[in-house]
């Protein structure tokens, strides 16, 4: 390349530069969208899609396979429809609970620290407990669990949800642990999706669950 064709290629560069600061474009991964997550009870949230409380849930459940664990790692998806009349009414209610409560630790202990989901556009609900319209809820009160969210990221498609501690498998005597069901509500109905559960050793695991697709 001649000097001058330098030049010229380092003034379009230095111009591009300029040109994207003046426009206040960002070069670089994109920023995460935290998801407000309100802690909440039941039956109370169940009221957000049937003016009864009364709710019917579809459950399925998947095999966390976890090397050297004895018993099992499970995460359950459960669905729930909301009825005409309902606040929720015409959206699906999605819930997941990471449980580890039926495993126990081989020689190396490995606890599940997050997961992922590919999903499409949440519905914004006030959910009983909270200050305002929220993406992401945690069933603290009137549910199972032990372990709730520390935070709910959107990266584009993918949502990380972060647990607030460890979810580990038993080990030395003691139980192992489980998430509170979390969730969120959606316009699209469920299919198949691919969870990605990530390990404290950095591990991720592929495992079948519910979900709304992008």
């Amino acid at each position: 390349m001649s000097a001058g064709a330098r030049r010229r290629t380092a003034l379009k560069s230095v111009l591009a530069t300029a040109l994207t600061a003046a426009l206040g474009l960002r070069i670089g991964p994109a920023i995460a969208d935290p998801q407000l997550i309100t802690n909440t009870a039941a039956p109370e949230v169940n009221c957000l899609f049937n003016k009864t409380c009364n709710i019917t849930v579809t459950d399925t459940v998947a095999v966390i396979p976890i090397a050297g664990i004895s018993g099992r790692a499970v995460l359950q998806s459960r669905t729930l429809v909301g009825v005409n009349g309902a606040p929720a009414a015409d959206l699906t209610g999605y819930l997941f609970r990471v449980d580890l409560t039926q495993a126990t630790a081989g020689a190396t202990k490995a606890c599940v620290t997050r997961l992922t989901l590919d999903l499409g556009p949440l519905r914004k609900l006030i959910y009983p407990g909270g200050h305002g319209p929220g993406e992401v809820f945690v069933i603290r009160k009137g549910g199972i669990g032990t372990v709730g969210l520390l935070s709910a990221d959107r990266h584009q498609r993918a949502i990380n949800f972060r647990f607030a501690s460890p979810i580990c498998p038993g080990a030395a005597g003691a139980k192992g642990t489980t998430s509170y069901f979390f969730g969120f509500a959606a316009a699209k109905a469920p299919q198949t999706v691919t969870a990605r559960i990530e390990l404290g050793n950095g591990t991720t695991l592929d495992v079948p669950a519910r979900a709304p697709a992008p």
